[in-house]
């Protein structure tokens, strides 16, 4: 992801917002490459350094008398509760599947509770989260309400150490148009759902802006620490989980003029090396521009690449020789033949058909006019016999 490239950055007068009281090279931990991963897996890691330990009682599961019956009974070899007149005896106990008993693999108090986490992988995850802090979308990304601020980073003289009271505090932050983000975090103060209510952590809460100051201006805590989710943090401890809450880049940042001063100092530049962090070189990006495109059709390089080769295939047509009698005789010459004599033999057995049926309805028209004569006769004798009978009769 790009980082900032902004050359100079304006440092605002405390009383006056619109006051620009001097101008400051932007530290180069600003243009460091903003790796996303690095910062979420750091934050996993460091996370869990704050846990503590838990586990169930060592006799939780196993506080009854109970024994196996053994075998022979119909029942399964499970213990069972010794004694009698009450419904607890004969119950299975101890397994994790009976009523009553431990727990699958209980838990032990010594347990890999924390992460070691490599030096450098903390500091190049530091440096990409203040990056991604210099990017105004970035911090808007994360929800805070910056639409007022005059300029991201926002670096304030080191008169903001005079404010003593919390009153003058907001009133400060108003004028530089960052208390929309401390009220977005006072409002947004609820229960907690479950029962995290019951331990201690009843509210939750969003957060609002972090103020980095220095040892010269460490007397703003007193007025700034009690404003609802705004955080306070020296610029020689900066800790991940500040910059970057939840692994999510984009904290809204406030700075004091001699702490953004110290960051050169801390994380080095690309010409000269950290003098606070020993064996530390700022990460530098992979690739200078993101458009790889461009890169590889600009003119320096097309220049003196290889032309592309032109493959000319021939597109052949695969033809099923089921169907093609052409690619047929080209894989079997005696196809042809067979053909022919297919062709032959339905055409004698088309003709012997055609003859059979000729045949066949001659033979149907000399059986009816057969059959008709019959008739005709048996007719004239019946009208004979009946010219006979009544001649008889008279």
């Amino acid at each position: 992801m790009s980082a900032a490239a902004r050359p100079l950055v304006s440092v605002l007068d405390a009383a006056d917002a619109t006051n620009v009281v001097a101008t400051a090279k932007l530290p180069a931990v600003f243009t460091a490459p903003i790796r996303l991963d690095v910062v979420q897996f750091v934050h996993t890691q460091m996370n869990k350094n704050k846990r503590q330990a838990y586990a169930v009682s060592v006799m939780a599961g196993h506080q009854t008398s109970a024994q196996s019956w053994g075998t022979g009974r119909a029942v399964s070899r499970i213990p069972r509760v010794q004694g009698g007149g009450t419904s607890r005896s004969g119950q299975a106990a101890f397994g994790n599947m009976c009523r009553g008993g431990r727990m699958f693999a209980p838990t032990k108090t010594w347990r890999k509770w924390h992460k070691k986490i490599n030096v450098n992988q903390r500091r190049y995850a530091v440096s990409s989260a203040l990056a991604a802090s210099a990017i105004p979308a970035l911090v808007m990304a994360r929800g805070h309400k910056i639409d007022n601020v005059p300029e991201i980073p926002l670096v304030i003289s080191d008169d903001l150490s005079t404010i003593d009271k919390t009153k003058k505090a907001m009133a400060a932050l108003e004028k530089f148009g960052a208390a929309d983000d401390v009220r977005k975090a006072k409002s947004s103060r609820n229960i907690r759902r479950g029962k995290g209510k019951m331990r201690n952590r009843r509210y939750t809460m969003r957060r609002g802006p972090l103020v980095i100051y220095s040892d010269e201006t460490k007397e703003i805590c007193k007025a700034f620490k009690n404003l609802s989710g705004l955080e306070l943090c020296h610029v020689s401890r900066m800790n991940l989980l500040q910059l970057a809450p939840g692994g999510h880049v984009g904290r809204f940042i406030i700075w004091t003029q001699s702490a953004f001063a110290q960051l050169d100092a801390l994380f080095g530049t690309y010409t000269q090396a950290s003098t606070k962090k020993s064996g530390f070189q700022l990460p530098r990006h992979s690739v200078r521009s993101g458009d790889i495109a461009r890169i590889i059709n600009s003119d320096e390089i097309q220049s003196v690449i290889n032309t592309a080769k032109v493959v000319k295939r021939k597109s052949v047509l695969k033809k099923n020789p089921l169907k093609n009698l052409g690619v047929m005789c080209k894989l079997n010459p005696y196809a042809m033949t067979m053909r022919r004599a297919e062709i032959l033999a339905s055409s004698k057995k088309r003709k012997a058909t055609t003859v059979d049926k000729a045949t066949k309805k001659a033979r149907k028209v000399a059986s009816k006019a057969f059959y008709d004569a019959m008739m005709e006769d048996e007719e004239e004798e019946e009208s004979s016999e009946e010219e006979e009978e009544e001649e008889d009769d008279e």
